[in-house]
C-alpha cells in the first residue's frame, strides 16, 4: 500500500468559496462503510468532476465514485483568478506552433460551451460573465510580449484590440496600465461556485464523496483506505494535480507553486465614484492579466470587488505556513496601492494560497499508469478550461472511444524530466526569483 504522506489543507480564507451566494444544491457527504465501485475518481476538482460526468454518460450502468480530502470548491479549482482562459499565448507563431494553439484553443472553448450549458442548466449564481481579457504592460521593456500575443492571435484568425493610455484606463479605472492587448472570449467566474455547479449537475451514477482524504492506496488490487471506509474498485482515476506524486506516481515530473490572492470587501458608491476622470461604477467587470508571466493579475468582479494575485513560491509541504500568506497579503497591498492609490482605506476581506502545477515543457501528464490506473495532472495555469477538456477524453480515452482531440492530448502529454528535490527546490526558488525580478513593475 502507497501511504499518502500529505493532504490539502486550507490555505488561508478562501476567497471564492467564502462568498458563493447561493445555498448548496446537495449534501456534504463522506465514505462511511466499505464499498465495491465500478470507477473511482480520486479528486473533485474540474478535471475529475468532468471525468466523472463523461464516464457516467458513457457508462450508464455502472457505479462511479468521486472522492476528495476537500469539499468541492475548496482546493485549487476554487482558489485560482476564475480565467476560464480561451486563448494560449505563451508559444511563438511558428506554422507548427500555429496549428498546434489553433487546436489548443478549440479545446478551450469545447470546455468553455459545456462548462456554459451545465450553468446555465443548473441556474446557479456562477458570476459568469464574458468579460474577455487584457493582457497588459506597465513598462515599455514588456511591450514585446504583446506584440508576440498580437503575433500569435493573427495567425490563427483570432480578434482583439490594441488599447493604450487614456483609452485603457477608462475601460479599467486604473492608469497605472500602458499598454494592453484585449481579446473578447475569456470568460470570468467565482471558480469555487462553477465547481459547485458543475458537481451538483453529476448523474445519478455518480456518488460524491468529500472529506474524504486518501490515507493508503493499493494500485495493484485497486483498493483505497480512507478514515472511515475501506473503497474499492475496477478502474481508479487519480485527478490528483500537484498532489500526484504523494501516490507514487509521475515522480520528477511536476513542480507545485504555491501563489496567492487578495479580494477586498465590495467598494462602496462613493468609492467606485472617487476618482475624477472616470468612475469604477460605469465600468464592465474585467480581468487583466500579465504581459510577464510573473506579474500580477487583477479583476474587477460583478459585485465590484478588487481581486490581485501575485507572488510565487515553491513549497514541496504542498501547504502555506500562515506567515508566508501575511507577507504575500503585504504584497498585494503594495500592488493594489499602485492601482488603486485612490481607494487606499479598502481592506482585503480574504488571502489565500492556491497551488499551480507546472511542468518543465508546459506539457500535462494524461497516460494510463499501470492496467486501470489513469492519471490526469499539471494543468500549467489553466486548469478550468484544460481540466475540463482533459478530463472529458480521459473517460473517452478509458472507455475506447478514438477522436482527433483525443489523439492530439496523447500526443502533447510528454512531460519532460526534472531533477528530484533538493535540486527542484534550489532551482525553483532561483527561477522563481528571477522572474519577479524581471517582472518589477508588472508586480
Amino acid at each position: 500500500m502507497q501511504q499518502i504522506k500529505r493532504l490539502p489543507a486550507i490555505d488561508g480564507q478562501l476567497g471564492w468559496f467564502e462568498s458563493v451566494s447561493f445555498t448548496r444544491p446537495m449534501p456534504v457527504q463522506q465514505a462511511e462503510k466499505d464499498e465495491h465501485f465500478d470507477i473511482i475518481v480520486v479528486g473533485a476538482g474540474f478535471s475529475g468532476l468532468a471525468t466523472a460526468d463523461r464516464l457516467a454518460q458513457l457508462r450508464p450502468e455502472a457505479r462511479i465514485a468521486i472522492i476528495d480530502a476537500m469539499e468541492v470548491g475548496q482546493g485549487s479549482s476554487g482558489r485560482n483568478a476564475g480565467f476560464i482562459i480561451d486563448l494560449p499565448h505563451n508559444v511563438a507563431p511558428t506554422e507548427t506552433d500555429t496549428l498546434a494553439t489553433t487546436q489548443v484553443r478549440d479545446l478551450n472553448k469545447f470546455a468553455i460551451q459545456r462548462l456554459d450549458l451545465i450553468q446555465k442548466q443548473q441556474g446557479l449564481d456562477v458570476c459568469w460573465h464574458q468579460a474577455g481579457k487584457y493582457l497588459a504592460a506597465h513598462e515599455e521593456k514588456h511591450f514585446s510580449g504583446l506584440t508576440d500575443f498580437v503575433d500569435t492571435l493573427e495567425a490563427i484568425g483570432e480578434p482583439y484590440e490594441i488599447l493604450s493610455d487614456d483609452e485603457l484606463a477608462k475601460r479599467l479605472g486604473t492608469h497605472y496600465y500602458k499598454r494592453a492587448i484585449y481579446t473578447p472570449d475569456n470568460i470570468l467566474v467565482n471558480p469555487a461556485a462553477l465547481a459547485i455547479s458543475v458537481a451538483s449537475a453529476l448523474p445519478d451514477n455518480v456518488t460524491l464523496l468529500e472529506n474524504t482524504p486518501v490515507r493508503e492506496i493499493d494500485f495493484a488490487n485497486k483498493v483505497i483506505q480512507t478514515p472511515k471506509a475501506r473503497l474499492s474498485a475496477d478502474i481508479i482515476v487519480l485527478a490528483t494535480n500537484a498532489f500526484t506524486e504523494q501516490f507514487g506516481v509521475s515522480n520528477n515530473r511536476i513542480t507545485p507553486i504555491f501563489t496567492y490572492a487578495s479580494l477586498t470587501r465590495p467598494l462602496t458608491d462613493e468609492e467606485m465614484s472617487r476618482c475624477k476622470d472616470f468612475s469604477l461604477k460605469n465600468i464592465e467587470p474585467w480581468g487583466l492579466t500579465s504581459a510577464h508571466p510573473a506579474g500580477t493579475t487583477v479583476r474587477l468582479t460583478d459585485d465590484k470587488r478588487i481581486f490581485i494575485r501575485n507572488t510565487l513560491n515553491y513549497q514541496p509541504n504542498l501547504s502555506s505556513p500562515q506567515a508566508v500568506i501575511d507577507k504575500a497579503k503585504a504584497k498585494h497591498r503594495k500592488s493594489y496601492l499602485a492601482r488603486f492609490p485612490q481607494l487606499p482605506e479598502v481592506p482585503f476581506e480574504y488571502t489565500w494560497g492556491g497551488m499551480i502545477c507546472v511542468t518543465m515543457n508546459h506539457e500535462p501528464i494524461f497516460k494510463e499508469h499501470t492496467a486501470g490506473v489513469y492519471v490526469i495532472a499539471a494543468m500549467n495555469g489553466v486548469g478550468v478550461a484544460k481540466g475540463t477538456y482533459l478530463g472529458h477524453y480521459m473517460a473517452e480515452y478509458i472507455c475506447g472511444k478514438d477522436s482527433p482531440e483525443l489523439d492530439f492530448i496523447l500526443k502533447h502529454a510528454t512531460p519532460s524530466w526534472m531533477p528530484p528535490d533538493p535540486l527542484r527546490s534550489v532551482g525553483a526558488h532561483m527561477r522563481l526569483s528571477f522572474e519577479e525580478r524581471m517582472a518589477k513593475g508588472e508586480v
